[in-house]
Parts: structure tokens; sequence; C-alpha cells
């Protein structure tokens, strides 16, 4: 107890030399900075904006009333972070659930680690440590991946690294933003699951895409009867093997092979192709043979 007094102690006491305009700490070189940049600080709320680029748009009212009468009773267990702006100033990198929490139970102050951040390393803070964090949906998470990509130029075998997830994880992420936005919208909602997001992709024509999500949603279909009915329609785009229908042909007829026999002596084998096209085999069966077969047909 002693020490959790001690510390909140702290934190009050670097909130004051906070609003001291003499102490206004800009820069990690600054004097005090080593006071206050890392370390837990009591901040106004008021004294704090909403990070614009935090990644999370949308919040669970129910979850975040059920936050606040957890505040009320225990306080704030995690601290947000913070980058300090100006004088008494603050921006927003990382708890955001924490801080409208806060405001709804009525808190005035809400512990903070400040840091001193240019923009880009705001931004890659809180996408980072929101996705590592926080339970985002999968279109959320997939817009951060591509804006760590976009404004901070980052591969992503970088991200793979930054926020410990596969490099093909954030590829099937980021494949989902290719998604019609009505159907985007659906997971964000979570009508469908990114696995049925993962199927539809597979299809390039976006009117197709919402035909299908339509489907999916109204018959109530699984991820595997998404995969197999996009599997469907794949399979009718090939193009079909065109069989020619056996053109009819003329046949010998019996009399006419039994002529041709008589006449060379012979048993005569006739073919005829598909294409009306044949051969006709004479046997002999030794020379003398073959020379009576050639005189005959001399005349």
């Amino acid at each position: 107890m002693a020490q959790a007094i001690k510390k909140q102690a702290l934190g009050r006491g670097l909130s004051a030399l906070l609003k001291d305009p003499e102490n206004d700490i800009q820069s990690v070189h600054d004097k005090n900075a080593d006071k206050v940049v890392g370390n837990i600080v009591e901040l106004e709320i008021d004294s704090i904006e909403i990070n614009p680029f935090q990644p999370r748009s949308n919040f669970n009212e129910d979850t975040l009333q059920e936050l606040a009468s957890s505040i009320r009773e225990l306080g704030v267990i995690q601290p947000i972070t913070v980058r300090k702006t100006d004088f008494n100033k603050y921006q927003l990198i990382s708890g955001e659930r924490r801080l409208r929490a806060s405001k709804l139970a009525g808190l005035e102050v809400i512990p903070s680690y400040i840091r001193i951040a240019n923009d880009n390393e705001s931004l890659t803070m809180a996408l980072v440590e929101n996705i590592q964090r926080h339970d985002l949906d999968p279109i959320e998470i997939a817009l951060s991946y591509q804006r760590l990509i976009d404004e901070i130029q980052l591969t992503q075998e970088q991200m793979s690294d930054r926020v410990g997830k596969k490099r093909s994880t954030i590829a099937n992420y980021l494949r989902l933003l290719k998604l019609d936005p009505i159907i985007q919208t659906g997971i964000r909602d979570g009508f469908i699951s990114m696995g049925h997001g993962r199927a539809i992709i597979n299809i390039e024509n976006q009117d197709i895409q919402t035909d299908i999500y339509q489907k999916i949603v109204s018959q109530n279909l699984s991820v595997r009867e998404t995969e197999s009915l996009v599997k469907n329609y794949q399979e009718s785009l090939k193009p079909k093997s065109v069989t020619k229908a056996n053109k009819v042909v003329f046949k010998v007829k019996e009399e006419e092979q039994k002529v041709m026999a008589e006449y060379f002596g012979a048993k005569i084998e006739v073919k005829i192709a598909g294409n009306g096209k044949g051969k006709i085999s004479i046997p002999f069966h030794s020379e003398e043979d073959f020379n009576r077969i050639v005189k005959l047909m001399k005349g």
C-alpha cells in the first residue's frame, strides 16, 4: 500500500513539474526530461487529444460501460501512452478505450506514459501497439498494416518483425482490402468472418463478390460452404472442351467387301475414320502372291 501511495504521489509531483512553464519539456535533451519521459504521470484528461492516427474506429458501448465501472471501482490498471505536443498538451498514442471509459467514469486525471516522438514514430507506435494489444476487427488491422506500408514505408518483412506476425498472416489481412467495400463493412460489423472474406477474395469481379456475400448472409453459409461456392463459380469460367460430334460416315457393305475379296483372292480389311477417310489392307503370303495381286491391279 505504501508503495502505491508513493507511486501516486510521484505521479502528482511530475504533473506539477509539467505544468510549470519554466520546465516545459519539448525533447529528451531538456532539463528534467529524464524524470518525465517514460514515467507514469497523472495527466488531466482534458489535456489529452485523441490520436488522429488511431486505427480503431468502432467502440462497443456495452464493453466501454463495463470498463468504466471497473475503473470506478479499481482505477486505471494499465496507463495510457501519450506524446507531448505542446505546453500541457498531449496526444494519445495508445489506450483510447481506457481514455474513453475514464471519461465515462467521471475521472479528471489518468495515469499516462509520456513519450516524445515525431509524427512517424507516433503513427508507428499507435498502429503497432493497437495491432498487438487490442481486439481490432480484421479490416481495421488490414488498414493499420496498409498505413504502415504507405506512410512509414515498412515492408511486410519489417512489419512481421515489428508486430510478431508471420508475413503470410500480414499478406492475408492486406488482401481483404481488395474486397468490395460492402463486404469489408460486413466483416467489420460481424456479418461474415475473415475466413469468408479470404474465400471471396479469390473472385476478381466485385459484382460477383457481392452476390456471393449476399448468399452467405441470407443462407448463413459456413466458410467451407463458401469455399465450395467460389470453387464452383471458378470452374464455370473455365473453357469447356469442345467434343466434335461424330460425323455420319459411310459403311462398306458386306457384299462390297465380298466382291473385293473374290477379286484379289484374299480377305480384304477396310478401316474408315470419323472424318470419312480410311484405308484398305490387302494381305499376301509370299512374293509370288504379291506379284499376283500387282498383276490384278495392273489389269
